[in-house]
């Protein structure tokens, strides 16, 4: 085996921190994709400024260069006798040790690896017990919202502040069954507003309540330490292409009680510990009680791997330097913003509220989809329109204003209802500050200016006129 897979395998995420520096000094972490260069359809090319990173951020190098070292041993995991097999469910099973260090775990917590942060919820509720009341805020990512099929579900009113969303929390759950199990779902930091929710809060409200709590960092774990200790939630999921490890795969890592006693997510080899014929022609089954139980099927052991990976480089990095640079990005972004009278941004706790570099906005003039077509096209800026997968949070904040529809890519509002859309720039660890910088420039050209290329709508979108 080589030097660089040997050290690769023995993954540990020991949280360090380097030492403090200037943010305005430092270096983004390198990234795939910072050379990339794409056509202007004014001419020429530039540079491409991937300021979308809510959606999916970009694999860190040394994501893909641990990966890339991994690969030539690739093999089954498990169940394989051969050299290269048990190589890869060493490396698999050490880097659910490596995501539980990242994620400060307690002892007895489990980490299931799936497919997603939306994934990870699906299975959340698929074991929840009989008769479970789940509580979640209309301003949760539909990943959040929507799983909770087979339970009896409160969705909770918008807050303004953080101490409004603990008391709206403690109001309901002071009217549920007081014997009954009962689940809290909350995000750690908005997929829209890129506000931080009060986690530890909102986590000792529930458990005074005698429920438990998931917590989706699907957008809080690639930009802050996320503790299931110090936080105290019962879970926490999220999201490996959102944490520079785009290879599809997930976590959902806490309590193992509920997951033991429900039957697998999936029914098949992995999930299943003994399978026998009984005499009457049906099978028995005796299923893992680890969190094998969970993942049946071969595993993405790469994707797994590549979470490890980002989980060691991020812990090594040093989360009070990456906060710190980010916090310059975000005041650059939000600085620039605040000089343009036509750009509202979206917010619920105010602008003084903690966030990560999530910012949407909207622009007076403009429909979403017309301004992002012309930031990809003109200035070689990638970043995100629309209802960003929160359509019932959009709506709120967006919903008592008046909105005239665009002249450009408006999608046609549903009987009764404005068309109602927003523009988002999401960034991190591997953005450097030309790529804000040339967004900032962008927008008030665009607000001053107006855009230099005609635009037409296609299949509700829209692209440069050709």
């Amino acid at each position: 085996m080589s030097a660089s897979l040997n050290a690769a395998v023995a993954t540990s995420a020991v949280a360090t921190s380097a030492a403090a520096v200037d943010p305005a000094c430092a270096e983004p972490l390198p990234v795939l994709g910072r050379d990339v260069t794409v056509p202007l359809v004014t001419g020429g090319e530039v540079t491409y400024a991937a300021l979308d990173y809510a959606a999916s951020a970009p694999a860190l190098q040394r994501v893909w260069d641990d990966v890339a070292a991994y690969a030539p041993y690739y093999g089954s995991v498990h169940r394989g006798a051969g050299y290269l097999s048990q190589l890869s469910t060493d490396l698999f099973e050490q880097s659910r040790v490596t995501v539980a260090e990242f994620l400060d775990c307690r002892p007895a917590d489990q980490v299931i690896f799936t497919r997603s942060t939306t994934d990870s919820l699906n299975l959340l509720a698929a074991v929840l017990p009989a008769g479970c009341q789940v509580f979640v805020f209309e301003t949760e990512h539909h990943a959040s919202l929507l799983p909770w099929t087979d339970a009896q579900v409160t969705y909770l009113n918008a807050p303004r502040t953080p101490d409004e969303a603990v008391a709206t929390l403690e109001r309901a759950l002071a009217g549920r069954d007081p014997y009954g199990p009962a689940l809290v779902c909350v995000t750690g930091a908005s997929n829209v507003t890129g506000e931080l929710w009060p986690v530890r809060e909102l986590a000792a409200a529930a458990h005074a309540h005698g429920a438990r709590i998931v917590l989706d960092a699907a957008q809080l774990a690639p930009h802050h330490p996320v503790s299931v200790q110090d936080l105290d939630v019962d879970w926490v999921a999220f999201s490996g292409h959102k944490l520079y490890a785009p290879f599809g795969s997930g976590v959902l890592a806490g309590r193992a009680d509920w997951l033991q006693q429900a039957e697998p997510y999936l029914a098949g080899g992995g999930a299943s510990r003994k399978v026998a014929r009984r005499e009457d022609g049906g099978v028995d089954v005796e299923w893992h009680t680890t969190a094998a139980r969970h993942e049946a099927g071969s595993p993405n052991v790469i994707g797994v791997y590549s979470i490890a990976s980002a989980c060691k480089a991020l812990a090594e990095a040093g989360f009070e330097n990456l906060v710190a640079r980010e916090r310059h990005l975000i005041a650059k972004v939000r600085d620039g913003l605040a000089d343009v009278p036509a750009v509202r941004v979206l917010s619920l706790f105010g602008d003084d509220a903690p966030r990560v570099g999530v910012i949407s906005f909207v622009v007076d003039g403009w429909n979403s989809s017309h301004f992002a077509a012309a930031l990809s096209a003109e200035y070689g800026i990638g970043v995100r329109d629309g209802l960003f997968c929160a359509h019932p949070l959009v709506r709120t904040l967006l919903g008592s204003e008046p909105q005239a529809q665009g002249e450009c890519g408006a999608p046609e509002a549903a009987p009764g209802e404005r068309s109602l859309n927003a523009i988002r720039v999401s960034f991190g660890a591997g953005t450097p500050d030309e790529h804000v910088e040339r967004f900032v420039r962008a927008v008030k050209e665009l607000v001053a200016d107006g855009a230099q290329w005609q635009y037409r709508t296609e299949e509700g979108r829209c692209v440069p006129a050709v």
